[in-house]
């Protein structure tokens, strides 16, 4: 039996916006909490079917707002997280382990039917980064407060509305020379949008719980395979030039001084590890969800946008390409 209502943090963010069109699709009705409603309601309230949504501004540690919340809650998502800290409280520690420690106990006081907690791929080995340290001292809080939780892990997530394609097309288009740090070789298994939301929205009607899960798209692939599929997908030639630590490592010191960096040090801590699969948990595959989106099919759809001449470019595809993508 479907959820009556799901709890969902997040929601104005890439995965959520594509997570709330799925399951007010399918009938199921969706109550998003954001921190400013004159900012962010005008962008959630579109992507959800009439009548299936609605949008409460709270702030996320306001216990009394949130309990009001919870009682009326069958499932609650967690979709918060960070890639890097700013000040005002949006520190790795607030975001990635208080807050899921506060919503675990919530959710064990209402009696929810599942916690579900997008957490991150590889944070067990990357031992020296502070964004993966809050990530898994978080999920310990939610298994000690919420044993049923069901915790993702997903590799990097993509989408024409994410900052991970989009930001390196940016840059391929504008630098003539492109860094690599790790000479380009860290692995990554990268999963479409709509893949986690299926996984998302698989969890909730099939009332998965107590798992971790690693969720990845179906190709594994490096830094520097990435680099030049992005550079086919807008047609640019760059020269790619393995940047020795110490420099990359003064850069990022640099870049990490801007309110929205290019990279952080902790960024090219969590750099040196590979982003996929560990064999210890649960795949998504192995839950009866498996990704379908391949990374080119999907670039390719928005990818014209760095291309010169945009939506006019003068690419050629072949009808089989077309008919793929």
């Amino acid at each position: 039996m479907k959820p009556k209502n799901c709890l969902i943090f997040g929601g104005s963010g890439q995965i959520g916006r594509h997570l709330i069109r799925k399951l007010t699709k399918n009938n199921i009705r969706v109550t998003v909490v954001t921190r400013n409603i004159h900012q962010k309601s005008y962008i959630i309230k579109t992507q959800g079917n009439a009548g299936y949504i609605d949008i409460v501004e709270a702030n996320i540690y306001d216990e009394q707002k949130l309990r009001d919340l919870f009682s009326k809650s069958d499932v609650c998502i967690n979709l918060i997280g960070i890639l890097f800290e700013k000040k005002k409280g949006n520190t790795f520690y607030n975001i990635h382990t208080l807050f899921p420690s506060l919503i675990a106990k919530l959710s064990r006081e209402y009696k929810l039917k599942n916690l579900i907690h997008v957490s991150a791929l590889g944070i067990n080995e990357a031992v020296d980064s502070n964004y993966a340290k809050s990530k898994l001292e978080g999920e310990k809080k939610i298994y000690n407060s919420f044993p049923i939780a069901t915790i993702l892990r997903p590799s990097v997530v993509y989408s024409v509305d994410d900052n991970f394609t989009t930001n390196f097309m940016t840059l391929l288009s504008r630098l003539p020379i492109f860094p690599l740090y790790y000479s380009g070789n860290t692995k990554f298994t990268p999963i479409h949008v709509s893949d986690l939301s299926d996984i998302i929205y698989g969890v909730v009607t099939k009332s998965i719980n107590s798992k971790i899960i690693e969720c990845v798209g179906p190709e594994q692939i490096s830094l520097k395979e990435i680099v030049q599929r992005l550079l086919k997908l807008i047609n640019k030639k760059r020269l790619l030039l393995p940047m020795p630590l110490p420099i990359a490592f003064l850069s990022a010191k640099i870049f990490q001084l801007l309110p929205n960096p290019l990279l952080t040090e902790d960024q090219l801590r969590l750099l040196k590890y590979d982003n996929i699969l560990t064999g210890k948990f649960r795949s998504n595959s192995e839950i009866g969800i498996p990704s379908k989106r391949y990374f080119n099919d999907e670039v390719k759809k928005y990818a014209y946008m760095w291309r010169e001449g945009g939506q006019f470019s003068t690419e050629k595809y072949t009808s089989n390409e077309i008919t793929k993508s």
